[in-house]
């Protein structure tokens, strides 16, 4: 398992990074390894996001110095989606056999995760935040996700965000996660952007058709700034962020937010023509 690190900056601060100054502070471009836990610690509300990628061997969630205890979800909770191939993730024995779209939440106080391969490798999205109690841990395939549909075409943002760790379907203690699919000739996730100052907030970018690339809008509406993202990437957008994105070719994204609420709809619409 291997572990980066992202410190918290202050907005003024960030006023001066250039474009690679950017992309180290905020991007994490290997989420996924072969044979490998591929995880990043930033310290914006103390989320850890990342890949596990079975293929060879099972792999485990360990915990250690970096998280204050031997075991991963001491003090954790654990969001997972699969973005690709067929797997099984273990919670203390428990197995879950998940596919493309399926979701798992995992409640804190699980001694051991395990990840195998199936019939294909699979690709395992993880994100996870502190957590003061214990919830009962939830399968949750794409069926059972909580859809809703928004955008228009002629704002090319016809979406649909699948709503999985949500109060609307099971409880976690700060955690929410979802993933949204935009439509064939949609482009933009969120415009109006909105920033919201009590929650943080995490993307990651995934079935970016070839050569195409998507531009995750950053820094504070009088103050924009981008970061190009390619497949398979993510990227931290703090509290104090704009939280929008625009590609050239549609795509699917997971977003994961932690912080004082979980109400999805709390957040501060910024108006188009006050960007800068």
């Amino acid at each position: 398992m291997t572990l980066e690190k992202r410190y918290s900056e202050h907005p003024c601060d960030v006023k001066h990074y250039d474009t690679q100054s950017l992309r180290d502070h905020f991007l994490f471009e290997k989420v996924f390894v072969k044979d490998e836990i591929s995880l990043c610690y930033t310290h914006s509300d103390r989320v850890v996001f990342g890949g596990a990628f079975p293929a060879g061997k099972k792999l485990k969630l360990e915990g250690g110095k970096d998280f204050g205890s031997d075991v991963f979800l001491d003090r954790r909770e654990l969001g997972i989606i699969c973005i690709g191939g067929e797997g099984v993730v273990s919670a203390d024995g428990t197995e879950y056999k998940m596919k493309k779209g399926d979701g798992l939440y995992i409640g804190k106080g699980i001694k051991e995760v395990l990840f195998a391969a199936g019939s294909e490798p699979p690709k395992f999205y993880l994100a996870s935040a502190p957590a003061h109690q214990t919830y009962p841990s939830v399968f949750i395939p794409i069926e059972k996700a909580n859809p809703r549909k928004l955008g228009d075409a002629a704002n090319v943002n016809v979406r649909t965000i699948y709503q999985y760790v949500h109060p609307a379907v099971c409880q976690s203690c700060q955690l929410v996660m979802g993933m949204t699919i935009l439509e064939e000739g949609s482009v933009w996730n969120t415009m109006p952007c909105h920033t919201h100052e009590r929650r943080m907030e995490v993307y990651f970018y995934f079935d970016i058709k070839k050569d195409a690339v998507v531009f995750h809008m950053h820094g504070q509406p009088d103050e924009t700034r981008h970061i190009v993202m390619n497949n398979e990437q993510a990227v931290i957008s703090p509290s104090w962020s704009i939280h929008s994105g625009v590609g050239t070719a549609a795509y699917t994204f997971i977003w994961a937010m932690a912080g004082e609420n979980q109400t999805f709809d709390d957040m501060d619409t910024v108006v188009t023509t006050e960007l800068k």
